[in-house]
């Protein structure tokens, strides 16, 4: 069936323009922190509301963890029997005490927009609706013979396993696409689109070693928080850039008052990897190291005991052919654009980590922005916040 050109598409997706950032602003008021459940589903009310002119239908489903909110489902049946899947989130890492303390809201300054999701990720809903909307007014035969599945995420930020499997129920293994709607570079005429993704195995570290007093019985204590130091010396040795395998030790805590020679000391670790192969080396590296210890007692020889759980893992979203034919896809409709499409290989995590083994995936089709997760500023420039650019949303929308 024949298809509008981007000039049309362009044309007419210019003048809403303003509507199209207004929902975004209407979006970004709402405080959608992972741990804010009522504000989350506010959201959710919000998306459903605004795409139900397009004649979308809205499900919720509750997140398996009690705390979150309500994940979202919005359908548009088709001819089609198979679904396309577009993916956000509702989430943000904000807390409203923090959007407060930093005075962190919608803010236009020229091209930019700062606020809380502008880029990461509202701003890739409405993406999702810019693309929907233009299909309706140029394409609508295009339109009728698909069926959509809109789903955002309560708890992205948080790798909410349970999204992914309801993604998957929900498109089903014969679906020919599932495209995720986070941010997306542009820098003149070059975009680029998502096609790997890091994996990432999160860890705890226990060490438990032998309390005494500090001052009377010194020599007689096996210090854990000097047995964890040690441990964590060996994990950062660990990390291989030339592999492109990292750890990272992101909260440590142990003992409780300084008198006394600390019997129990813990730490959060987390690894990523691009390679499936490396990923699972990397996992059997960070498990060897339970047991080692290199702290006792003096006196008594009582040695530090070093425990390490693997508490949950993401794997990697590697290099693959149903990815990469659709970005075949997306280059040969840039290339119609006069502009470049190039391959990001990215180290965060999306729910495209969980469906690119089922279905085909690609990533980042949203607007281009930066500073995500982001919300303090400084007079110097050091500081900044999160933000999207402006004038990505037309092209990026047309490309789409």
């Amino acid at each position: 069936m024949q298809q509008p050109g981007p000039q049309a598409i362009e044309s007419y997706l210019t003048p809403k323009l303003p509507f199209y950032l207004d929902m975004l602003r209407q979006m970004v008021a709402i405080n959608s922190f992972s741990d804010n459940p009522a504000g989350v589903n506010a959201l959710g009310q919000l998306t459903a509301d605004a795409f139900a002119p397009l004649g979308f239908t809205a499900e919720t489903v509750q997140a398996t963890n009690p705390h979150f909110g309500k994940h979202l489902i919005l359908t548009r049946p088709g001819r089609a029997s198979t679904a396309i899947g577009l993916v956000s989130h509702l989430d943000t890492v904000f807390s409203a005490e923090e959007e407060e303390m930093n005075d962190f809201a919608w803010r236009e300054e020229g091209n930019v927009i700062y606020g809380p999701g502008t880029v990461d990720i509202k701003g890739g809903t409405v993406m999702i609706y810019m693309v929907l909307d233009a299909l309706r007014a140029l394409a609508p035969a295009t339109l009728e013979a698909v069926t959509w599945k809109v789903m955002l995420n309560a708890a992205e930020e948080r790798l909410s396993q349970d999204f992914g499997d309801l993604v998957l129920r929900q498109l089903g293994r014969d679906a020919p696409a599932c495209l995720v709607f986070e941010g997306g570079k542009m820098d003149g005429d070059e975009f680029s689109l998502a096609v790997t993704r890091k994996g990432k195995a999160n860890y705890r570290v226990r060490v438990t070693g032998r309390a005494a007093h500090a001052g009377n019985n010194h020599h007689q204590g096996a210090n854990a928080i000097v047995q964890l130091a040690h441990t964590i010396r060996q994990i950062a040795a660990l990390t291989d850039y030339r592999r492109r395998l990292t750890y990272n030790v992101g909260t440590v805590t142990g003992g409780s008052v300084t008198n006394r020679v600390p019997h129990h000391a813990e730490a959060d670790v987390e690894m990523r990897a691009f390679d499936p192969e490396v990923f699972e080396q990397g996992i059997a590296q960070m498990l060897a190291l339970a047991g080692q210890s290199a702290v006792a007692g003096v006196d008594n020889g009582f040695p530090c005991t070093v425990e390490i759980d693997l508490l949950d893992k993401t794997l990697p979203w590697p290099d693959n052919p149903r990815t990469n034919r659709l970005f075949e896809v997306w280059q040969q409709a840039a290339a119609s654009m006069g502009v470049t499409m190039l391959r990001e290989h990215r180290g965060g995590l999306s729910d495209g980590n969980h469906t690119w083994r089922t279905i085909p995936t690609i990533d980042a089709l949203g607007p281009s922005g930066g500073n995500a997760h982001c919300s303090e500023k400084s007079a110097d420039g050091t500081k900044d916040q999160e933000y999207v650019y402006a004038p990505s949303f037309l092209p990026k929308a047309t490309l789409n």
